[in-house]
C-alpha cells in the first residue's frame, strides 16, 4: 500500500531499499548516539528483516518526483498477554537532514498509526528514545506521545550495548 501526500509518498520498504536503509541507520546512530555501527553487520540485519516480515517492516518516505528515499521508520511487534494483542514498536526513525521540518516524519507516523488502528490485533504504539535526544522527545510529544513509567533495560551479547549510569 502506498500513500501519497504532497511531495512525498509512503510505502513498505523492500529489498531494493536495503543499502539506503542501512546508510540511514548508520547516520542516525552516529547523529543521535555518536555510535559508529559495523556496516556489513548493519546491512545484513536490514536484509534479514526485509526477507522475513515476521521480524518487522520498514516504511519509507520517498520524493514523488524523484523516487529518492528521504526517510524511514521500522516497526517490530511485541505480544502483550495483558491485552491479548500486540504493541507495534517504532524504531530506526530517520529523515535526511535536508528533508526535516517538511512533514516527512509526521506523514510516516500517520501512515503507521492508521495501519495499526486497522489491525485488530494491535493495541497501541510504543517507541524508545535516547534519553539525551531532546529534539526527538519534543517531536514525539508534539505528535501526542506520552512518557511512561517504564525504563528499557537490556543484556546485549552482540557487543553493541549502550549502558548508561543513572
Amino acid at each position: 500500500m502506498t500513500h501519497a501526500s504532497g511531495p512525498y509518498s509512503i510505502r513498505r520498504g523492500n529489498s531494493a531499499d536495503a543499502d539506503v536503509l542501512a546508510a540511514f541507520n548508520a547516520a542516525m546512530a552516529l547523529e543521535t548516539e555518536e555510535r559508529k555501527l559495523d556496516g556489513p553487520t548493519l546491512l545484513r540485519g536490514v536484509q534479514m528483516l526485509l526477507a522475513d516480515e515476521q521480524r518487522g517492516a520498514y516504511f519509507v518516505a520517498e520524493e514523488c518526483a524523484t523516487k529518492k528515499l528521504v526517510g524511514q521508520l521500522l516497526i517490530t511487534r511485541e505480544w502483550s498477554d495483558w491485552r491479548a494483542g500486540e504493541f507495534w514498536w517504532i524504531q530506526s526513525v530517520y529523515v535526511r537532514p535536508e528533508d526535516r521540518r517538511q512533514g516527512v516524519f509526521r506523514q510516516l507516523m500517520q501512515h503507521v498509526e492508521q495501519a495499526a488502528r486497522q489491525d485488530s490485533i494491535c493495541t497501541g504504539l510504543r517507541l524508545y528514545v535516547d534519553g539525551s535526544n531532546q529534539s526527538a522527545k519534543q517531536v514525539y510529544q508534539t505528535l501526542g506521545w506520552c512518557r511512561t513509567s517504564y525504563q528499557v533495560m537490556e543484556i546485549d551479547w552482540s557487543g553493541c550495548s549502550h549502558a548508561v549510569d543513572e
